[in-house]
């Protein structure tokens, strides 16, 4: 018998069978099966945000519409102020450090699809799990990788996307931002009118 959130959600939902926890094979089993799932249908862009994350579909579209989906985007915020580092463990059992850029996906990300299509062969079907354990970093990080280490591509920065890492009660012009991020932490407050007072929604 189904749910009423499958009621609701529909076809929309996946069950992907991954496991709940927070691991770095359990997150990259959810990135694997988003991916392949983007890869099946007929759609333009490929857009990754947790789901503690409020997303505003306004702004998004507004921001993707500034790209070419046929080109190689991949957009969103890191969360370092400098390239990972990490390193690969090669075919010959080797190793070697690689740099590049990631998108945190605490803050959401997007690849067009002309990029997601040239990650195939470290990403599709089940390759991404191996890609991931490679360098040893969960999903987010498995993504940057790809794109920045293996494909050469760079990331476009976006002041619009927001994780729990900043203090989102500095904010301003909240309603063209694409992505906030919850936090218990009263810092990531937002000043905004509404209908509830901040005793019966301390966190906004």
């Amino acid at each position: 018998m189904k749910s009423n959130g499958e009621k609701r959600i529909g076809a929309h939902l996946i069950n992907t069978n991954c496991s709940a926890a927070h691991s770095r094979q359990a997150l990259s089993c959810k990135m694997a099966a988003e991916y392949d799932a983007f890869l099946d249908a007929d759609r333009k862009w490929f857009c990754h945000v947790d789901d503690d994350n409020y997303l505003n579909m306004g702004a998004l579209l507004r921001l993707l519409s500034q790209y070419s989906h046929t080109q190689d985007v991949y957009i969103g915020r890191p969360s370092l102020e400098h390239p990972l580092e990490a390193t690969e463990t090669l075919s010959d059992a080797k190793m070697r450090k690689v740099v590049f850029w990631f998108a945190t996906g605490g803050a959401g990300f997007c690849l067009s699809r002309g990029l997601a299509i040239k990650m195939g062969p470290w990403a599709r079907d089940g390759a991404f799990l191996s890609t991931a354990e490679r360098i040893r970093l969960p999903d987010d990080r498995a993504v940057g990788y790809i794109v920045g280490a293996m494909l050469g591509v760079g990331l476009t920065r976006s002041p619009l996307f927001h994780s729990h890492l900043e203090s989102l009660a500095l904010l301003t012009r909240v309603h063209e931002q694409v992505t906030l991020s919850y936090s218990k932490d009263e810092r990531n407050t937002i000043n905004i009118k509404g209908p509830f007072s901040v005793q019966q929604d301390p966190t906004r």
